[in-house]
């Protein structure tokens, strides 16, 4: 019986896909053989994470992570008619660690391809997104209102040492060395404890300070007077040089295209999205599957319940 369920399942999923591969094939036929010349745009929105990213139907990641990123940046590379790269940030940034893999790729990007970069923030574009923007953009964007900047690091951490006392929560632990359990959030944190993490966070600043000097020509100690973690309106931003040009996503694409060398407005390029008929298969198939599972989940109780006949 188990089997029997399995086999119909895979069948059904083939199917579907097979349905949902013929409807791309027919919404590809009816593009132009010949592609334009285009500015591909890679959008970096929500919480920035380390990871790769690759989501599924069961499965959907919250913001976006590095490895979606770098995969989109190689593929622009790699793709003839995308003359140049427009970053459309919203976010308010992240992990340090993810912008350090997209700035590499983007850096790389600009090495292999010559082609130009540009970025345009949104509402937000600060901490480990103004990293991203600044690390190799030829431009960069901002609305009047947008909240950038924000440069620095930090370390959360939470002392609930008082809190488990009172619910009488008594917290032990082995360790291996006296620095294991460093941010544990049981007991109160050392001196000693404090200044390990102190240099890690400068460490991690100084790189940050190092690429938003490189990456805008600035002097590196004009950039730390501006990284004490505070956050600019993309007004205040483009008077001290964090931003170039105040404008919108359409003047940013207008940018990149003409650093690219387009004429008027560029056809862009995005990542594929689902057509309406795909994501309606996609949504009956995972019905179909939680349908078939509760049924022979069930089908089986009763089953086992139902009274056998003598022979």
């Amino acid at each position: 019986m188990l089997k029997k369920f399995f086999i119909s399942v895979v069948l059904l999923i083939a199917v579907l896909s097979f349905v949902v591969s013929l409807i791309r094939g027919n919404n590809s036929g009816t593009k132009s053989v010949s592609t334009p010349d285009r500015v591909a745009v890679i959008s970096i929105e929500g919480a920035i994470l380390s990871g790769d990213g690759r989501e599924s139907l069961f499965n959907k990641t919250a913001g976006v992570t590095s490895g979606s990123i770098m995969r989109q940046i190689r593929e622009s590379a790699e793709d003839k008619s995308v003359k140049a790269l427009l970053l459309r940030i919203d976010s308010g940034g992240g992990s340090a660690t993810a912008a350090e893999e997209i700035s590499r790729e983007l850096k790389r990007f600009k090495e292999d391809s010559k082609k130009p970069v540009v970025a345009a923030l949104g509402n937000m574009g600060a901490s480990a997104a103004y990293w991203i923007a600044a690390c190799e953009s030829d431009k960069i964007y901002a609305n009047s209102t947008t909240l950038t900047g924000s440069i620095g690091v930090y370390m959360p951490y939470m002392n609930v040492e008082e809190l488990f006392r009172k619910i009488g929560i008594t917290s032990n632990k082995i360790k291996s060395g006296p620095y294991k359990d460093i941010m544990s959030g049981d007991r109160p944190m050392t001196l000693e404890e404090k200044a390990i993490l102190q240099e890690i966070v400068n460490e991690i600043y100084t790189g940050f300070v190092k690429v938003v000097a490189e990456g805008r020509k600035m002097n590196e100690a004009k950039v730390r007077e501006l990284a004490d973690g505070r956050i600019y309106t993309g007004e205040q931003a483009q008077k001290l040089g964090l931003v170039d040009e105040l404008g919108n996503y359409y003047d940013a694409l207008a940018a990149a295209g003409k650093l690219g060398g387009i004429e008027g407005m560029p056809p862009v390029k995005e990542p594929d999205r689902q057509s309406p008929l795909e994501m309606l298969f996609a949504s009956e198939m995972a019905k179909a599957v939680q349908f078939s599972i509760i049924r022979q989940i069930t089908g089986d109780v009763q089953m086992e319940n139902t009274p056998k006949a003598e022979r």
